[in-house]
């Protein structure tokens, strides 16, 4: 049971997690800033949390429980933001789907508070973002990623993971290094291609008679090109490098689909479709190895 979560970001992810805590009984009061205090009144008026904060250092203050669920962009800022106001003891998390940019973050902005930040990547989410769409289910048989500082104390680290099981999810632990590049491939990688795949299609001479006549693959293929602009701007920024990486090794792979096409290949076409259609029919979301193998010597 934590006395007070202080939760900086009333969207999606942060007010799902309030959600999910009250649900759990784990949380005896929710103090929730936000950058826009229409969105503060809206998480009071649906229960989301008990008190409004001005500013992140004032969802602190009190709080044994930290939660930053803002735009990677703006982690470095809220985090320098609420440093001061970090009680002893407390216990910092983050949602962000990068990790390097924002371990750097915390090492320039907190101080000798560092030890009590534990960064944090559920992987849980919709396209629809925003505190209307919240819900406590939302991190419910779900992977957590845990990416631990060295200066993190082995108990503050294991009450992170004890929390995240008793919200339902599977936790495993990762270096940040390990958890970007996992995560450009399954997750920045194909989001950036749904926005051009959509895009590439809508933007033809031809775009608004195509897609009136696209059916449930192209709706299911396209799903996330409906994700928040502004959100994936900063991710895909924020992972470079490795998005960068991971576009090689698809651009290379369509290349050869490609070549089979132009040469009229039908054999070497249908041995390219053949090993990805076994793969994807074998593979299970959130399956035994969710954990990759290496992630314990991260």
């Amino acid at each position: 049971m934590f006395q007070q979560l202080g939760l900086i970001g009333c969207g999606l992810m942060g007010a799902s997690f309030a959600l999910a805590l009250r649900e759990a009984g784990l949380v005896r009061r929710i103090v929730g800033h936000s950058a826009s205090p229409a969105t503060v009144q809206k998480a009071l008026a649906r229960g989301v949390i008990d008190a409004g904060a001005a500013s992140p250092a004032e969802a602190a203050a009190g709080s044994d429980l930290l939660l930053l669920a803002v735009p990677v962009a703006a982690t470095a800022s809220s985090l320098a933001a609420l440093a001061p106001a970090i009680e002893d003891g407390a216990l910092l998390m983050d949602v962000g789907s990068t990790k390097r940019d924002v371990v750097a973050a915390a090492r320039r902005s907190l101080g000798p508070r560092l030890a009590h930040f534990v960064p944090a990547h559920p992987i849980a989410g919709k396209e629809k973002a925003g505190l209307d769409h919240a819900e406590a289910g939302l991190y419910r048989e779900r992977t957590l990623i845990l990416t631990p500082l060295p200066e993190n104390p082995p108990a503050r680290v294991e009450a992170a993971a004890a929390l995240w099981r008793a919200l339902g999810s599977r936790v495993c632990q990762l270096s940040p290094e390990a958890h970007d590049a996992h995560f450009a491939a399954v997750s920045h990688l194909p989001h950036l291609i749904a926005f051009a795949a959509f895009q590439a299609v809508a933007a033809q001479p031809d775009g608004a008679a195509h897609l009136a006549l696209a059916g449930p693959g192209f709706r299911d293929f396209t799903r996330i090109a409906a994700s928040d602009p502004a959100v994936w701007r900063d991710i895909l920024a924020a992972n470079r490098d490795e998005v960068l990486r991971q576009l090689d090794f698809f651009e290379a792979e369509l290349a050869r689909h490609r070549q089979a096409l132009q040469a009229g290949d039908a054999a070497a076409l249908e041995a390219l479709i053949r090993t990805p259609a076994a793969g994807r029919s074998a593979w299970t979301m959130g399956g035994p190895a969710a954990c990759p193998p290496a992630a314990a010597g991260d």
